[in-house]
């Protein structure tokens, strides 16, 4: 199907304009409407997933048209294995945020489902475009429907929260905006017409400066770092979650805060590789200190939502240390915990939103034996809570194994201190079960909450079903990633990547009776020490798509 990305990219947008003309005083159909517009771009990302062909490390599906050709910027988007789950991630949680909001928007519910399309759209394009600048575009565009959501359907606290949260991410974004102008740049006498290049396969493997070399994986890694949040640049966050209606915590914890993983794989590793190892190091220490720091805060905070934000720190630090143990396992565990912790830490943020509209409070002092009276709520409470503790069968288990096991290979100290952070996760998710759960009831407002409602089961009975999905079946998702993460891993360590891919293509062909794999390497435009290269693969039925490979040479 050509055009299927670009049909999942723009749905949610073409959604939000059709719901400007309906009137503002008919909220039913409104929300039936954005849920609707939700459902359809989820399941055209499944026909995504359907057309990707396993054992192909470069990008499947490409689109490309010219956009501003005078400045060698272009819409160019694909999906590759480690953009695929986050893909799907951002249009399983935007149906589940609708639902979730069902009774609780009550304030401007058009512009609120409108908000929630428009970054849906932003996101899913961050994580598809192939152009550093379609990148920044989208990259910045979901910042504005946040900062709304925030300052307008957030709590007392809500405008400093939602100033606090763009500065932040403005500030680091601007310098990544520098850095992008200079890269593009970099080409401008190596390409056609001396017009700059800004696609970011023609990027990978450019000869720079190592002091250069340094200033940009600075400028890019500051921006990624503020996005994760990575410790010390973490103080947006608790505000911006606390004061945030549930939807919006589940939109930025499930999905926004991967923004910054997804681009330190895509970007600061590939474009920087000598950087990347110089200073994994510094990221690695500054992420163990994040998970002990998070769990420990997490520890000691009176408001349940506050502390499911710090224990976001701290499980993000595991993703980040990962990433930058630069290994097959930790990467692919590193990509895998990004999808669970959008899964547990979403359907946390939804939990903790039922009994708050329940109670409109959200101290653990005012809770205490609920399982009595909310018991169906209370077993989806605890799966969450199991899988974001690690327990075994569970999803976040699978994550954290091959982040440790991976980190121990290249850093063993770092990858020791960070295990306990998995034990500090037990003690203070299991305190909170104790105390807003079980013992006796000693609030007479406990004794009368109704139990979780219909729409509240519907939108987290699809986070449960993965959370235990993952947990027994991973390989569902490690296969489909291992050929792009073994190219990355590749183009860091200054290797032969079409190799590899020309191996994953063989043993994908020999996996599946009925896909033929057809190699046909057209070549590229020549760069300096690097050659480009595309894979055109026929699978099930004919259906073709196109791979980008790229070999880079030292």
């Amino acid at each position: 199907m050509t055009g299927l990305l670009t049909v999942v990219l723009f749905l949610p947008i073409a959604g939000a304009i059709l719901l400007v003309f309906l009137p503002k005083d008919i909220p039913g159909p409104i929300k039936g409407g954005g849920l609707l517009v939700s459902l359809l771009t989820f399941l055209a990302s499944l026909a995504i997933v359907g057309r990707f062909h396993d054992g192909i490390g470069g990008f499947q599906l490409v689109e490309s048209h010219a956009w501003i050709p005078q400045w060698g910027i272009n819409y160019t988007v694909g999906v590759y294995g480690i953009s695929l789950w986050l893909v799907l991630l951002t249009t399983l949680l935007t149906p589940v945020v609708i639902l979730a909001s069902w009774n609780s928007i009550h304030k401007h519910p058009k512009e609120y489902v409108i908000s929630m399309l428009v970054m849906e759209s932003a996101m899913i394009g961050a994580f598809l475009a192939m152009d550093l600048v379609l990148f920044y575009v989208f990259f910045e565009l979901m910042l504005l429907p946040m900062y709304l959501i925030i300052g307008v359907w957030g709590g007392k606290n809500r405008i400093y929260a939602a100033i606090k949260f763009f500065l932040f991410t403005i500030a680091g974004s601007l310098l990544m905006l520098l850095g992008i102008i200079y890269l593009g740049f970099q080409q401008v006498h190596l390409t056609a017409g001396g017009v700059p290049t800004f696609e970011i396969t023609q990027l990978y493997g450019l000869s720079l400066p190592p002091h250069i070399q340094t200033i940009l994986f600075f400028a890019f890694a500051l921006a990624f770092a503020i996005k994760v949040p990575l410790f010390p640049l973490h103080t947006w966050l608790p505000d911006a979650h606390v004061e945030a209606p549930t939807g919006g915590s589940i939109i930025l914890a499930g999905v926004m805060l991967k923004m910054g993983t997804y681009g330190f794989l895509r970007f600061v590793l590939p474009f920087f590789p000598d950087a990347s190892i110089h200073y994994a190091p510094l990221l690695i220490c500054l992420s163990v200190i994040g998970i002990i720091y998070g769990a420990l805060v997490a520890w000691v905070q009176p408001d349940m939502k506050k502390l499911v934000a710090y224990s976001s720190v701290s499980h993000l630090g595991f993703c980040v240390m990962g990433i930058f143990a630069i290994n097959q396992a930790s990467i692919e565990g590193s990509i895998l915990q990004m999808v669970n912790h959008g899964l547990s830490t979403g359907a946390l943020f939804l939990l903790v939103g039922v009994v708050y509209e329940r109670r409109h409070t959200r101290m653990l002092a005012d809770y205490g034996g609920i399982a009595r009276t909310m018991p169906v709520y209370t077993v989806f409470f605890v799966i969450a809570m199991l899988s974001s503790v690690g327990l075994p069968g569970l999803n976040g288990f699978v994550g954290e194994f091959l982040i440790l096991a991976g980190s121990f290979q290249t850093h063993p100290g770092y990858a020791t201190v960070a295990a306990i952070g998995v034990i500090l996760a037990a003690i203070y998710l299991l305190w909170l079960i104790q105390a807003v759960f079980f013992g006796p009831i000693t609030k007479d407002e406990n004794r009368s909450i109704p139990d979780i409602a219909w729409n509240e089961i519907a939108a987290v009975v699809p986070l449960i079903i993965m959370i235990v999905w993952i947990g027994i079946h991973p390989n569902t998702f490690l296969r489909r990633m291992e050929p792009s993460v073994q190219q990355l891993l590749a183009t860091v360590r200054g290797e032969q990547p079409e190799k590899v891919m020309t191996a994953s293509l063989a043993a994908a062909a020999t996996r599946s009776p009925v896909a033929q794999t057809l190699l046909s390497v057209r070549s590229g435009a020549r760069m300096r020490g690097r050659q480009g290269l595309s894979v055109g693969v026929q699978g099930p039925k004919g259906a073709q798509t196109e791979v980008s490979v790229l070999r880079v040479t030292r």
